[in-house]
């Protein structure tokens, strides 16, 4: 059992960081909170600067929760709704292949994202540590990082997506 609580504890940690790593990138690099919200305004996710923070602050804030551990299947959520938006808004002009600006990536995340939901977070993690894993982990876990996710994602969408008219 150590075994699979040690690759549930690296996935979590690698994906979770990695996702962090995205928010953090959007306030502190590059064009940073205003370079964000130019890029998004351009695309049509309105306003910009609400979106540049929500984006990265849910990427920060789900990817720790995610490496951590803690209310995994609600990080699994806001890493799959993110991915959702990000696919939509941005990739899927442009396939499946990431080497073409695709949609590859997003959709890997958010597919590990929904994988540590229902598997649960392991042993190794505050959502076990709290006495919660079991509560929230297979179909729970999957109905709510898959289709709490992606319902996220969509009402997003809905609301605020408005690309340009040159755009599909």
């Amino acid at each position: 059992m150590d075994e699979m609580n040690l690759a549930m504890l690296i996935l979590r940690v690698g994906i979770g960081f990695t996702f962090a790593a995205h928010g953090y990138g959007k306030i502190f690099q590059g064009g940073r909170i205003p370079g964000t919200a130019g890029w998004f305004d351009s695309m049509g996710m309105k306003p910009g600067k609400l979106h540049a923070w929500l984006a990265a602050l849910t990427e920060m804030g789900a990817g720790l929760l995610l490496a951590l551990g803690f209310l995994t299947p609600l990080a699994a959520a806001a890493m799959v709704g993110v991915m959702v938006v990000a696919g939509w808004t941005v990739h899927r002009h442009n396939g499946f292949m990431i080497v073409r600006e695709g949609w590859e990536y997003t959709f890997v995340l958010a597919l590990a994202a929904v994988v540590v939901a229902t598997s649960g977070p392991m042993e190794w993690s505050v959502d076990s540590a709290l006495g919660i894993d079991e509560d929230w982990d297979g179909y729970v876990g999957l109905a709510i990082a898959a289709a709490g996710g992606v319902l996220a994602g969509l009402t997003q969408l809905v609301l605020f997506y408005r690309p340009p008219k040159s755009a599909d």
